[in-house]
């Protein structure tokens, strides 16, 4: 599976959740054995858990292998590494004392997300005239 497709696939599966604050960093230019960090919030240790879930599942659904998961037992801070993509899932006051946006870029890398046809809506039926 090519880099974009992960990246796309695990923001995807992160929103499926209702994860929040979903940003991705280049890391490509740092000296670091990946080229993506993806940095997501859940609202309790519960949803922080059901996304890391999710983001595996979805990976392993379309072939790709999930390298290692740390920090499941207290689902504070979950960790999913996918190779050269490596997911941060964690509660807003530990993602907030410990800044990752800070350490792994200033920029978050934007991509285009494929548009969603809105369903039309029916036009208001006219009244004969008597």
């Amino acid at each position: 599976m090519d880099l974009r497709t992960k990246q796309r696939v695990v923001v995807e599966a992160l929103e499926d959740v209702k994860g929040r604050d979903i940003l991705v960093f280049n890391t490509a230019r740092l000296p670091s054995m990946f080229e993506r960090v993806v940095i997501a919030s859940g609202d309790s240790n519960r949803q922080v858990k059901a996304l890391a879930d999710r983001v595996q599942e979805r990976v392993r659904e379309l072939g790709a292998r999930v390298y290692g998961v740390e920090g499941e037992s207290s689902g504070e801070w979950v960790l999913v590494d996918l190779g050269d993509v490596v997911v941060h899932i964690m509660h807003p006051t530990v993602r907030n004392f410990y800044n990752l946006e800070e350490i792994w870029g200033s920029k978050p890398v934007r991509f285009k997300t494929p548009k969603k046809e809105k369903p039309r809506a029916k036009a208001p039926r006219r009244r004969r005239k008597r």
